[in-house]
């Protein structure tokens, strides 16, 4: 969700302790899921931090080819080149994506955990898929001589 290893660390930290503070209030049978709410959040949190300091992304260097074997080096280009696009998504489009196709939840896992409703989170894996699909089609068009 926040694009890189550095601020997931920090949110998976910052999960824990509050979790540890808030304790007492959670339901012995629902760990997990209050655990995953409260690290959503704090993704939240600092994801929209982070984009209120750095305004604009560039794109990293180095092209992908879209061979079927790509080499280390061409997969490596590919999955920045991905990141790069997913962190281009608005947080709630960004979040919607993750949880569904990362996260592999489903659409009732995901609405308890966000409190949006199924319709709308369908709508926006959806739109997410959409917005990915442009920006990875005009970044190719870009690279591409």
């Amino acid at each position: 969700m926040l694009g890189n290893r550095e601020d997931a660390e920090d949110a998976v930290q910052e999960a824990f302790v509050r979790a540890y503070r808030s304790l007492a209030r959670c339901e012995p049978d629902g760990f997990g899921p209050w655990l995953f709410t409260i690290l959503v959040n704090r993704c939240r949190t600092l994801g929209g931090q982070r984009a209120r300091r750095e305004r604009l992304l560039a794109p990293p260097g180095g092209g992908f080819e879209g061979t079927t074997d790509p080499d280390p080096a061409e997969r490596e280009a590919w999955n920045a080149t991905v990141q790069w696009a997913v962190a281009r998504l608005g947080a709630v489009y960004r979040e919607a994506l993750l949880l569904k196709h990362v996260e592999d939840l489903s659409y009732e896992e995901m609405a308890e955990l966000t409190g949006a409703s199924i319709p709308a989170l369908k709508m926006r894996v959806k739109r997410a898929c959409d917005q990915l699909r442009a920006l990875l089609l005009e970044e190719d068009r870009v690279r591409s001589p």
